[in-house]
């Protein structure tokens, strides 16, 4: 697995625009690249990527070219078709998967010319690596608050892809709110090992709910998990990276949707009237770039009530997913009440709250 963190480095920059590498003039025409982990067919996660790609289409017209390669491996064969973009005439590659952040540096450092993005990573060694994440988690306190409101056995559980910060603080915000609107709930976690694999999310979900879990969440970037569930009356879930409209009103009864178009299009806005700066972007449901797909009928009206007022409080700044009081899994303080979470400590996140069962694998 070529996508693990450094957790000690992890909360560097965050957030900030950084000096020395913005543009002297903008460019006529730009062409944009993308390398992406997974199949534009995904449903999810590679889906609402290649979304934001033809969103730029859609606002600069003859202004801008997309290339594209799916479901590029993380590790070595990520850096050769990063390299092969880099020497195409992509003027902006973004390499949308944590595992391609070391081949993204490794490969910036010899295209001083080009510009590169990062999703989801933190490193930034050469003056023409930006990275771009989205406050995931955010969403999940909502998905978490309705999984809470909605589960008839008190158990819910967690499809997660790899053991990395973006991750944990999914788990972690799904169970603190689901945790808040039902004292009795449980969450049980499933490591698929893997961003995208059909058959392997089916077997996790079905192993779930034959548990007991009436609820089921997903870091993962198939549709597989909400086709399982629809095979067992009573299960629900949730759309993930992208809507997922096709499973609603029920088991799909709401999502969380990447909404990475504006992005894609301020970059290359700014390439194009060059004004573009190396920068480290964390943006949320404030922003607009983490969305909360509807939520359906198959949802009592009080608890969605309930779940988009949470939204609207994280939106507008007044509340934020990780407030104290709250300890760490084995009992000791980590907020103290009111306290709010720092980016750094979210960012190299690598320990359950208080409550959460099992251990983070190594």
């Amino acid at each position: 697995m070529k996508r693990r963190v450094l957790l000690a480095t992890a909360a560097l920059g965050l957030g900030l625009a950084l000096p020395g590498a913005g543009m002297a003039q903008g460019l006529d025409k730009v062409k944009a690249c993308f390398v992406y982990v997974g199949p534009i067919g995904d449903g999810g996660w590679t889906f609402q990527h290649h979304q934001g790609a033809l969103d730029l289409v859609a606002e600069y017209g003859d202004k801008v070219e997309i290339a594209y390669q799916e479901s590029v491996p993380e590790g070595a064969d990520s850096e050769r078709v990063i390299t092969q973009f880099a020497m195409s005439g992509c003027d902006i590659v973004f390499t949308t998967s944590f595992g391609y952040m070391d081949p993204t540096n490794a490969v910036a450092a010899n295209f001083p010319d080009v510009k590169f993005e990062h999703a989801t990573g933190y490193k930034r060694e050469a003056p023409n690596v930006s990275t771009y994440d989205a406050r995931f988690y955010e969403g999940r306190a909502v998905m978490g608050t309705i999984a809470g409101r909605m589960t008839k056995s008190n158990k819910i559980g967690y499809i997660g892809s790899f053991p990395i910060p973006e991750v944990i603080q999914g788990i972690n915000s799904s169970y603190i709110h689901a945790k808040k609107v039902n004292p009795d709930v449980t969450i049980s976690v499933v490591w698929a090992y893997s961003w995208f694999d059909p058959a392997k999310e089916a077997e996790a979900a079905a192993a779930l709910i034959s548990q007991g879990v009436d609820v089921i969440l997903q870091h993962t970037d198939s549709t597989a998990p909400l086709a399982e569930a629809a095979k067992t009356e009573g299960v629900i879930g949730f759309g993930q990276a992208s809507d997922m409209a096709a499973f609603a009103p029920s088991p799909r009864v709401s999502s969380i949707i990447d909404n990475w178009g504006p992005y894609y299009i301020k970059r290359v806005g700014q390439l194009l009237d060059g004004t573009y700066e190396q920068g480290a972007a964390w943006e949320g449901i404030s922003t607009g770039e983490v969305l909360i797909g509807e939520i359906t009928e198959a949802v009592p009206a009080e608890v969605k009530a309930e779940a988009e007022a949470l939204r609207d409080a994280i939106g507008a700044g007044t509340y934020h997913p990780f407030t104290g009081p709250l300890n760490k899994q084995d009992g000791t303080p980590w907020l103290a009440e009111g306290e709010v979470a720092s980016d750094g400590d979210l960012a190299g996140m690598n320990f359950y709250v208080e409550g959460v069962d099992g251990d983070i694998p190594q």
